[in-house]
């Protein structure tokens, strides 16, 4: 092969491959909202994890709540229709941001992770995530943030 295919070849391989990841991940963009805060906890439309699709109603896997008045985000994970799991998206390793990929929050410094319920997956974080509990009235989730 000359420098000159290497280079055409490699490239094109590149370019590609930029396409493909950006592809995907459109597929799989967060949803960020603010929600309704208030004195006990958050306050959010069941409808945030509803996407059509082709007329065809699908499902968002999780939604991040990012609120000013909050420290760090709450991802809250539809487990199903009837059960919601609602994560303070804080590593307990060292108190770093997590980012939600899919079913798992991962920690950008170290490289723990946890599962849509706050378990670990992979060290060096050595205890669950804070939990919140999540009720259902009507259409809407309350996340009560006092536990």
């Amino acid at each position: 092969m000359t420098r000159k295919d290497f280079i055409v070849n490699t490239c094109a391989l590149c370019a590609s491959a930029t396409g493909m990841a950006a592809l995907l991940g459109s597929c799989t963009l967060s949803h960020y909202i603010s929600g309704t805060l208030n004195k006990d906890g958050l306050i959010l439309s069941r409808d945030e994890f509803k996407i059509m699709q082709k007329g065809n109603t699908a499902y968002r896997s999780f939604i991040i709540v990012r609120n000013d008045a909050l420290k760090f985000p709450v991802c809250v994970y539809r487990i199903n229709d009837t059960e919601y799991s609602a994560l303070w998206m804080q590593c307990t390793h060292q108190g770093a941001e997590l980012q939600a990929s899919g079913d798992v929050l991962q920690c950008p410094a170290h490289g723990s992770e946890f599962n849509n319920r706050g378990h670990i997956r992979s060290g060096p974080a050595n205890t669950s995530l804070r939990t919140f509990p999540v009720t259902i009235s009507n259409n809407e989730l309350f996340i009560d943030l006092r536990k």
